[in-house]
């Protein structure tokens, strides 16, 4: 007999029978993976809609939308001030007071800076320090992020000198300072009455120039400031203006508290 007869793999006409197909694991595993990843490309394109989900301006930076809401109350303030120009000239028209009282509400106005104010001025400018700042002179530890930016402290010490030499009336940015304003530092940006700044900021004062630089010269506040302007960079200019008109406070004049929870 021959070999292939009595082998185990031989059939009854001599030839060899298919071979059953093996198990594999990997052709298995391939195929879910390629499933995986369609069903990963079809949601994301689904969540997506077609657009590109790192970059899509529909989702807005929380800067952005500061930045829309200081556009939109500088809109109503402007609005406001319009209203309140035409209700003050329906009342001048019939209310029944004295020119002496007349005059008397003028003069408050004025004082409580809802007029517009023309004087010789001078303005205070401040600036951060660039990024890559250096201690200037020896003996000085390398800045720190906290030395090369303007803090709220510093805003205050300059209004408050400001105010100290005598100012008849203050604009800090293109906004009319009154007894209820409060100058708000949020990280390196200011928020003054509900509008947001980036420095540089400017502060302008109308009064006697001479005596609100001796102010601003006599105040710690601003000579530790001065400090940091002469080691780290920090930007600081004092400058005559010349006669200017600042602009009369065009918002609320309402004051706005906090009340218990009942």
């Amino acid at each position: 007999m021959s070999n292939s007869a009595d082998s185990p793999g031989t059939g009854a006409m001599g030839s060899a029978p298919a071979r059953r197909p093996r198990f594999r694991p990997v052709r298995i595993l391939t195929a879910g993976v390629f499933a995986l990843a369609g069903l990963i490309f079809v949601t994301s394109f689904n969540t997506a809609k077609g657009t590109d989900l790192r970059t899509d301006t529909s989702l807005l930076k929380l800067s952005d939308l500061i930045q829309e809401r200081s556009r939109k109350n500088q809109g109503l303030d402007e609005s406001n001030a319009t209203l309140r120009h035409s209700v003050e000239s329906l009342a001048e028209g019939d209310d029944g007071s004295t020119r002496a009282q007349d005059r008397r509400l003028g003069g408050l106005e004025k004082s409580a800076g809802t007029e517009r104010l023309t004087g010789k001025a001078v303005t205070v400018t401040l600036n951060d320090a660039p990024p890559n700042a250096t201690a200037k002179l020896p003996g000085y530890p390398p800045p720190q992020p906290d030395y090369l930016v303007i803090h709220q402290q510093d805003l205050q010490a300059v209004v408050n000198a400001l105010w100290h030499g005598g100012a008849q009336g203050i604009k800090v940015m293109d906004q009319r300072l009154i007894s209820t304003s409060a100058v708000r530092c949020v990280g390196n940006t200011l928020i003054l009455q509900g509008r947001v700044y980036s420095p540089p900021y400017k502060i302008t004062a109308v009064g006697d120039p001479e005596r609100l630089k001796q102010a601003l010269a006599a105040s710690k506040a601003i000579q530790n400031y001065m400090v940091y302007v002469n080691v780290y960079g920090l930007g600081w200019d004092v400058a005559d203006e010349g006669t200017v008109t600042l602009p009369g406070y065009t918002g609320t004049v309402d004051l706005h508290y906090a009340t218990p929870v009942k």
